[in-house]
């Protein structure tokens, strides 16, 4: 495997259990590691919610919508939903076989006030534009956003702009444009190939 997976930001390296720093209280505080497989699923499935950020039902529709990206686009995007230090951490690099095509998605609101990080693999880096994934994070990971709208739709906006990005014609076009959030009433989200 690729050093290069772990490359995107500290906090999404924190939030996956390897050592970082933090400012709590006006101090530099270092996160501990973590390795807790007990706090893994006992079946294979793509998206791991710790946190209970999700509603069942929206959960089983993520995970489809995770095996079709996947079974389409042959990138593997893996979601993980906690609240540090209550994390199965490093366990899930063996649990979902993270290899180069993997982005590993983490939301956790306690790692510096942006909910969404993104540990992103070797050949998807060089298939996705780099500033995807930050414009991406401070659309719908950013504190404000996620604190008016709620956990859930900054994972659920998130994963259906990645879908969108990975589905688009490879070129410079690609993934340039961040897809508009949903209402939660209209499953369809706005400006959505034009529609």
């Amino acid at each position: 495997m690729s050093e290069s997976l772990w490359n995107i930001s500290g906090a999404s390296a924190a939030a996956l259990a390897f050592s970082a720093c933090v400012l709590v209280n006006g101090v530099s505080a270092r996160l501990e590691g973590v390795n807790r497989p007990d706090l893994l699923p006992k079946e294979d499935t793509p998206l791991i919610d710790v946190a209970g950020f999700l509603t069942p039902g929206e959960e089983d529709r993520l995970k489809l919508e995770l095996r079709n990206m996947e079974k389409d686009t042959g990138i593997k995007l893996r979601v993980l939903a906690q609240n540090y230090p209550e994390t199965p951490g490093l366990a899930v690099k063996d649990f979902w076989a993270v290899d180069d095509d993997t982005v590993v998605m983490v939301a956790d609101p306690g790692l510096g006030g942006n909910i969404l990080n993104f540990n992103v693999g070797a050949n998807v880096d060089l298939q996705i534009p780099r500033n995807f994934w930050s414009r991406l994070s401070g659309k719908y990971g950013n504190k404000f956003w996620w604190q008016e709208k709620g956990q859930e739709a900054a994972i659920v906006n998130a994963v259906s702009a990645i879908d969108t990005c990975f589905r688009e014609p490879v070129g410079k076009l690609q993934c340039t444009k961040i897809q508009e959030p949903f209402d939660a009433d209209d499953p369809k989200p706005k400006g959505l190939f034009g529609l």
